[in-house]
């Protein structure tokens, strides 16, 4: 397993294991078949843990059957009532990164965990009718959007040539992409500053 896959996996867990009550914001996590925009069957993993807490999805697009329609710049919650937020490719399609950041930390309980991801090197996905691809977010960006946080810990999505190939035409061919973090653990590329992009952990 991939440095990130682990990291995930492991964040992903304890969130559910010690937390009662989960905000998925934009449903990144896509594993509900009939809610969200996407389904991932490889994270099917995930489901147990989901019937153990309250679990919610949080968009702006009731198109895709959230429990909660609601903006990330203004979470209809009240100050520190929320154990965990979910917060999985949302940040680039925002309009204001530093209001969802401020947003997600008000919200959050203290010592409530957020768990992000979101791209740096990564091609352009918007959704034409439902919502834009404005940003790409480097890890000293990050660091500044999270300052208000007591803790952070990040790790980069893929090496340096596995990002060079999932953005090239040929990167969905998985033969090739495992060849590519080969090379990258050959060449000392999996913790580059070229990545296709960050998960963040963060605790209130």
């Amino acid at each position: 397993m991939s440095d990130w896959n682990e990291f995930f996996q492991e964040k992903i867990i304890k969130i559910f294991t010690e937390k009662k009550s989960v905000i998925d914001i934009g449903g990144g996590l896509r594993v509900l078949q009939d809610r969200g925009n996407r389904y991932d069957k490889n994270r099917a993993w995930i489901l147990p843990y989901l019937k153990k807490v309250d679990y919610k999805i949080l968009d702006p697009v009731p198109d895709y059957q959230p429990d909660i329609i609601g903006d990330i710049h203004s979470l209809p919650f009240p100050d520190n009532s929320q154990e965990a937020i979910i917060c999985i490719a949302v940040l680039e399609h925002v309009e204001n990164p530093f209001k969802a950041f401020k947003e997600m930390h008000r919200v959050l309980k203290p010592g409530g965990y957020c768990f992000i991801y979101t791209p740096f090197l990564y091609y352009y996905h918007a959704e034409p009718g439902y919502y834009h691809d404005y940003w790409r977010f480097s890890k000293d960006a990050l660091e500044l959007l999270s300052k208000d946080f007591s803790t952070m810990e990040i790790q980069n999505v893929r090496g340096a040539v596995a990002t060079w190939l999932k953005i090239s035409p040929i990167g969905r061919f998985k033969l090739l992409m495992a060849v590519a973090n080969f090379f990258d653990k050959a060449l000392g590329k999996v913790s580059s500053r070229q990545t296709s992009g960050y998960n963040i952990f963060l605790v209130k």
